[in-house]
């Protein structure tokens, strides 16, 4: 139980080996399932229209890069740019991205967030943190020592796991 009297048993298996398959198994476990237990505490209509996670994780990439293209905004999340360009469709259907031709080369599209969708992204941002902010409150506090530890190597994984990503796309493409 941690301090609020809530069983964390479940989430709490211990890694007790090095084997690093083993933790590789487990992060992706443990990362999978908070995500998902976000996701279905906080459902994107809590804050407007009902948005898919797909369309959520699009949003975040031109919130953070506005003006960005299709094909920067596929490589971002690691998708095809025809499978942005049709989540990009679906947002201007619902108001949420515009998109406008770049102005160096007619043949590109540069998208922006509507007022609409920062509002929505924010509002769905800052339920999401609250939730997890509550959870990490919850702890004890070498747990929430030992997520803060935790954060640069996650941070580097990430980092580490984009470079290879890119690399072997280079030798494919080669």
């Amino acid at each position: 139980m941690n301090p609020s009297g809530t069983p964390t048993q479940s989430y709490r298996r211990s890694v007790t080996s090095v084997d690093r398959t083993v933790l590789a198994e487990e992060l992706m476990t443990s990362m999978a399932a908070l995500r998902r237990l976000v996701r279905r505490r906080v459902p994107t209509e809590a804050c407007g229209p009902p948005l898919r996670g797909a369309h959520v994780e699009l949003l975040q990439v031109i919130n953070k890069q506005p003006g960005i293209g299709i094909a920067s905004a596929g490589r971002a999340l690691h998708l095809a740019a025809n499978s942005v360009s049709t989540l990009v469709n679906q947002l201007i259907d619902i108001g949420m991205v515009e998109r406008q031709t770049a102005p160096d080369d007619r043949r590109a599209a540069r998208l922006w967030l509507t007022d609409a969708a920062k509002q929505q992204l924010a509002a769905f941002r800052q339920v999401r943190v609250d939730l997890v902010a509550n959870g990490v409150a919850g702890l004890f506090d070498a747990d929430r020592q030992a997520l803060t530890e935790a954060l640069p190597a996650l941070r580097a994984l990430l980092t580490g796991l984009d470079v290879e990503q890119a690399a072997s796309s280079s030798i494919r493409q080669a």
